[in-house]
């Protein structure tokens, strides 16, 4: 027995309805979809920490989201494991012609390039519908971030992109400026939440010219933003107190030092 093998039917006995486990058996693709979601993101945490040993084990739970899925499509009658292996099978060796059927490329460029076109080839035979637009096949099922710095890709491959990240810093500046005029009328309507979107897809902008995972960078803010806080948390524990017993200016202080221990490497 294969290891894939053994893991699809550890699958199958999960959600057969007798004898398997309860919580598997009720499951469909909406209620499993965010799971998958979760596990992308751990696998992403894993390699964001060099983290081999569980970066293995994330892995593991991605394969069974994939795995999930197929058992549930087979049930239904649509597909099985093994035709999601053809397929994907099938789509690399059709996208990398210049490695399978001896067609030659330039450079990694060109090959993303010539990877779109054949992605718009497929999708307007799939769909039957032909769409001319550089912005064409972008999901919307993708997070909004990701979704912001495909949709400035794309349309930098027409040309249309600042020639460098200074542009994109006075376009910050002016959106925060717009933004500031909006939280001034106050909190909650359409117009601040427009604005606040401007400035979130230039910060985008900058991640895409900085050559800078939007994701990385916002999972390495988080990761600081928590070190720091539970530092501070333990500062004030060896006090005997706790932070809400703080004004916010003495939380800051603390904040502060926190702050530079971590600087230091010290956390």
């Amino acid at each position: 027995m294969t290891d894939i093998q053994k893991l699809l039917d550890i699958m199958a006995k999960l959600r057969d309805p007798n004898g398997g486990c309860p919580w598997d058996v009720k499951q469909n693709f909406s209620t499993v979809a965010p799971y998958t979601i979760e596990e992308a993101y751990e696998v992403a945490d894993a390699i964001d920490r060099n983290d081999m040993p569980d970066l293995k084990d994330e892995l593991g739970d991605l394969l069974l989201q994939v795995v999930f899925h197929a058992r549930m499509a087979e049930e239904a009658g649509h597909f099985k494991f093994s035709d999601v292996v053809e397929s994907i099978c099938d789509k690399m060796t059709r996208r990398h012609p210049h490695v399978f059927a001896g067609a030659t490329v330039e450079d990694a460029d060109e090959q993303t390039r010539l990877w779109e076109l054949q992605k718009k080839r497929e999708r307007e035979e799939k769909n039957g519908v032909h769409d001319d637009s550089v912005l064409s096949g972008i999901s919307r099922g993708l997070p909004e971030w990701q979704r912001a710095v495909k949709l400035q890709k794309r349309a930098a491959t027409v040309g249309f992109d600042w020639p460098d990240p200074n542009p994109v810093f006075d376009k910050l500046h002016e959106e925060i400026e717009e933004l500031r005029e909006e939280f001034a009328k106050g909190v909650g309507h359409a117009e601040l939440e427009d604005e606040l979107g401007d400035v979130l897809f230039v910060a985008a902008n900058l991640t895409r010219h900085g050559k800078v995972d939007f994701g990385a960078a916002l999972r390495r803010a988080n990761q600081k933003f928590e070190r720091r806080f539970r530092r501070m948390e333990a500062m004030i524990h060896e006090q005997g107190k706790q932070l809400a017993d703080l004004n916010l200016e003495q939380q800051d202080s603390l904040w502060n030092a926190a702050k530079a221990e971590d600087k230091r490497g010290e956390l």
